[in-house]
């Protein structure tokens, strides 16, 4: 096994992924962001599949909602949670659980699916090979026609949320080099990208880029203070404001997390 998957499966381990979507406002938002795009290209009955499942959130709600879905997932711990929720769905869902990693799909035909989600593996994809054939993949599985929905990263949202403070020389040199362009390495564990430079690696590929959206724009950052505190009625308005801002150009590398949509098209 290389380094890349032995140092992502040893941090899976050792955290409580299953309710990271939950426990939180910017989860939340990140959640309620996601959904809203899927189902504008997920109807009832649509094949889809979800690379980097995790513990199953949007794999067992989509299933719920009359989506067929293939969930794989390359962690033991996340897959074995899968297949206990996946246990409790209602009777006609369906959901068929998988180990495997998105940079290789190789038990699966070409345009196989209406949709494509990956919605965690390029957090922790560092090589540029590895990287071309995660994104190669996921479009060769896809339809022509078919969507495909990639979460990434935001390496200036990586370093206010996580290093600006006592800690930002530290994060200044995991994510940039000297000329503050980015930089990618598997001892990160979790890779940010400059938005443009993630919009470039498809540039050359089948498809047509429909939008790159902000998940939870400055949400995980404003919930550090320690006089944050939101209702859920203001979460709610919070959340209409967002959905109708989240694209904006100028509001993109504040997010923590992002989404590159874009549809496959005929070579």
């Amino acid at each position: 096994m290389d380094e890349r998957l032995k140092i992502v499966k040893s941090f899976y381990d050792d955290v409580e992924e299953d309710t990271r979507l939950e426990r939180s406002r910017h989860g939340q938002l990140e959640y309620a962001t996601t959904m809203e795009y899927i189902r504008r290209y997920a109807g009832p009955g649509a094949k889809l599949i979800e690379l980097g499942a995790g513990t199953g959130r949007y794999s067992l709600a989509l299933a719920k909602e009359g989506s067929d879905v293939t969930a794989v997932e390359l962690v033991e711990k996340n897959l074995e949670v899968l297949h206990r929720h996946a246990e409790q769905l209602p009777e006609g869902a369906c959901l068929k659980a998988l180990q495997g990693d998105a940079t290789d799909l190789a038990a699966f035909a070409d345009g196989t699916f209406d949709v494509t989600l990956s919605l965690g593996p390029m957090y922790h994809i560092y090589e540029p090979a590895d990287v071309r054939r995660a994104i190669r993949e996921a479009i060769r599985v896809t339809k022509e026609g078919g969507v495909i929905i990639v979460a990434f990263l935001s390496v200036y949202a990586i370093l206010f949320d996580n290093y600006l403070k006592e800690t930002l020389h530290e994060g200044m040199e995991e994510n940039f080099d000297a000329a503050y362009r980015t930089r990618h390495y598997a001892e990160q564990l979790f890779t940010g990208y400059d938005i443009v430079e993630f919009e470039d690696l498809f540039r050359a590929e089948p498809v047509e880029h429909l939008a790159t959206a902000a998940a939870d724009t400055v949400m995980e950052l404003a919930e550090e203070r320690t006089d944050f505190s939101m209702t859920d009625e203001q979460f709610g308005e919070f959340l209409q404001y967002h959905l109708a801002t989240c694209e904006k150009r100028e509001l993109l590398g504040a997010s923590s997390h992002l989404l590159y949509i874009c549809k496959k098209v005929g070579k």
